[in-house]
């Protein structure tokens, strides 16, 4: 496959040291010149106090070796995804936000696998998120609320993760909706393992599979950050966002079994202004899953409370599509 240069730029800019997303939106949302790459590179690590040895390094010759690297990792997925945009193409989804963000929370290169158009503002998407491990009753309202909002051509989002994930994913397609999978992996590498069946489906039967990874983590700890960077992707690309149980922080600091992809989310989802809407009822006042429910219901009136046990007469503001400007961003 032919890549264009302006997205290459922009993948070898970030091997180098001290690089980081939020330079990346500064310095490269246009295609420039190789030249005017390298410049800005040297001016950063003059900035920075970089070693001599790290500034002789951003030169033309050094810069073209690290996009063959590049280059190389991008090969090994063909056959597993059906495009790429860059920020700044005609087809690069808009964020669903009228809030200004952070550099450093711009995506700007996206692997995609099945139909990007449903990432168009004039698609009605709603991202349902919460726990790895929800128990037999939580799966049960999670998927009747999920056929509810398929049933009125809402397009589900979520991270793919097990669980709550999942399990919105499993019911859009069986409620005959579609479904899009932000993943914090390669598409040829889709992580957890298990979900690798349903993630094969979404991409090839309608949905839409979406990643700004292209190659492996170096560590646990990019790991980490990538799990984390794609939670801001689910709300920056739904309309609202809809926990359906999950541990408070503190019960995640103390615990770190207790997931907390979800509480960043719904962090992203205030950052952005973008809707927040809780399940919960009264039969779930002692149960620690729903703790954060709890916490997010008493510090924000405005959140949305579909009880699970009369959806149809607390969804309903869910299933309004709010008018919003397209993103300047």
């Amino acid at each position: 496959m032919k890549y264009s240069k302006h997205m290459l730029n922009i993948l070898t800019a970030k091997k180098f040291k001290g690089i980081g997303d939020a330079w990346i939106f500064k310095n490269l949302k246009k295609d420039l010149p190789l030249e005017e790459i390298l410049s800005l590179l040297k001016k950063h690590l003059i900035k920075e106090n970089s070693t001599d040895d790290e500034k002789e390094k951003f030169t033309e010759k050094y810069f073209k070796e690290k996009q063959k690297e590049v280059i190389n990792n991008l090969d090994k997925l063909s056959g597993f995804y059906d495009g790429i945009v860059v920020f700044g193409d005609k087809n690069f989804p808009k964020l669903r936000t009228n809030q200004k963000i952070k550099d450093i929370d711009h995506p700007m290169v996206l692997f995609y696998k099945g139909d990007i158009s449903l990432l168009d503002l004039s698609n009605h998407n709603v991202a349902v998120i919460g726990l790895l491990e929800p128990d037999e009753f939580i799966e049960k309202q999670e998927r009747d609320i999920v056929d509810r909002l398929a049933k009125n051509n809402i397009t589900i989002v979520s991270g793919l993760a097990l669980g709550c994930d999942r399990i919105a994913h499993h019911q859009a397609l069986c409620s005959g909706s579609k479904t899009i999978a932000i993943l914090p992996s390669p598409l040829n590498n889709i992580i957890p393992k298990q979900c690798n069946p349903i993630a094969e489906y979404i991409g090839n039967k309608g949905g839409l599979l979406i990643t700004e990874y292209y190659d492996e983590p170096e560590s646990k700890y990019e790991l980490n950050g990538r799990f984390i960077r794609r939670d801001r992707l689910q709300a920056l690309f739904s309309d609202s966002v809809l926990l359906i149980a999950s541990y408070s922080k503190s019960m995640s600091d103390k615990d770190k079994s207790c997931d907390s992809g979800a509480r960043h989310a719904m962090e992203k989802a205030k950052a952005y202004g973008i809707t927040r809407a809780v399940m919960y009822s009264t039969s779930n006042i002692k149960d620690d899953k729903y703790a954060l429910n709890r916490e997010l219901m008493k510090s924000d009136k405005d959140i949305i409370v579909v009880n699970p046990h009369a959806i149809n007469d607390t969804i309903d503001r869910l299933l309004i599509k709010e008018e919003k400007q397209k993103s300047l961003f």
